[in-house]
């Protein structure tokens, strides 16, 4: 069969997600585990958030809005876009693959970042794209080299910021000067699936930019911090152009009911983003000063989780602690075999995790 596939498709690897608690548990009959592997909001959904989404259960025998139009609106609002600026997808990464299969094709190339997000090069080869990925400089993106890279057949760059899976960011400066260097024939996305939780006023909302760059799309999600990663709703805001050829390839009821009227809801409560945002700096604080009294190096972060460096090769760590009932992240897939990735939990989950971090390193 592979000899049938498309020539893009032979040689990916299908992403590797989070390994899933119940599938744990079951592997090693264990109970009460704990998952700090995927970045999801420990906080879970605001309360009007849940209460919307059962209300859109009654409507389950019918399609959703295609057009996501209730969402779009309120999206417009906060963010001060109008509504054909906004594409809606299953999750941001639907997005991404909208934006590869809108724009790329076999005789282009899509330039991202080393050790950034692991979709990217996913999205490209999949549709025949060549795939650049660009060495990292001190774990995140090197925008000159990146701006180096790009050339007359280049139709897409990436750039994740905050990064993951480091966590790394790259200021408005740097940004600026990265897009008035881009030529009119590339597309620059801005992926800001962890924008809520940023507290660095170096790092740019780039959303108002649009009206500045019209070849620049601005991802997000309401995975993060809006901890709604099961329903699948994301977006992105892009010049009218843009967002109007995107749609023209995307599926005509790519959001679910269930999620649309959860993520409207979800985007009005604002109380329940700011408990998530000081729980994060609460976290991560715990996770990184331990980090520190057992000499253990991390990757300084803007997002929702933490790389940690654990002093040798990382996988039989990660096993060992998922013996105990935690799962982490290896991310040996992106060239960082000594290094796990922790989510920031609730104060007991990171504790319990530090517990066993600390027991697992002792018996090395």
């Amino acid at each position: 069969m592979l000899r049938l596939a498309a020539p893009g498709v032979r040689g990916l690897t299908p992403y590797r997600p989070g390994k899933p608690i119940s599938e744990l548990e079951r592997e090693l009959g264990i109970s009460n585990a704990i998952k700090m592997a995927s970045n999801e909001n420990p906080l879970g959904p605001s309360p009007h958030a849940r209460k919307a989404a059962e209300a859109a259960l009654a409507e389950l025998a019918r399609y959703p809005d295609g057009n996501g139009f209730a969402l779009k609106q309120a999206l417009a609002r906060r963010l001060g876009v109008t509504v054909d600026q906004i594409t809606l997808g299953n999750g941001s990464n639907d997005v991404l693959e909208l934006l590869a299969r809108a724009f790329a094709t076999p005789r282009d190339v899509v330039v991202f970042s080393e050790q950034a997000f692991a979709v990217y090069p996913l999205v490209a080869r999949a549709v025949g794209a060549k795939a650049i990925a660009v060495p990292s400089r001190d774990w995140g993106h090197d925008l000159e080299a990146m701006r180096r890279a790009v050339g007359p057949r280049t139709r897409l760059v990436f750039i994740a910021n905050p990064n993951n899976p480091t966590g790394t960011w790259n200021d408005s400066a740097s940004l600026a000067a990265f897009l008035d260097a881009m030529p009119a024939h590339v597309v620059t996305v801005i992926d800001q699936a962890y924008i809520e939780y940023v507290e660095e006023p170096s790092l740019p909302d780039c959303v108002p930019w649009v009206a500045r760059y019209p070849n620049l799309v601005v991802a997000r999600t309401f995975s993060k911090i809006y901890a709604l990663a099961a329903l699948r709703v994301g977006y992105s805001v892009s010049h009218p152009a843009v967002a109007d050829l995107l749609n023209r390839v995307r599926q005509p009821f790519n959001v679910n009911s269930v999620g649309l009227a959860a993520a409207e809801a979800a985007l009005e409560d604002e109380e329940h983003v700011a408990r998530g945002v000081r729980m994060n700096r609460q976290g991560m604080r715990q996770l990184t000063e331990a980090f520190g009294r057992m000499g253990l190096d991390h990757i300084p972060s803007l997002g929702n989780f933490v790389c940690v460096h654990v002093g040798g090769p990382a996988g039989p760590v990660y096993d060992r602690l998922l013996r105990e009932g935690v799962i982490v992240r290896p991310v040996e897939n992106y060239g960082m075999p000594e290094h796990l990735r922790v989510t920031v939990g609730l104060e007991e989950e990171n504790r319990r995790f530090l517990v066993a971090l600390e027991k697992v390193l002792a018996k090395r």
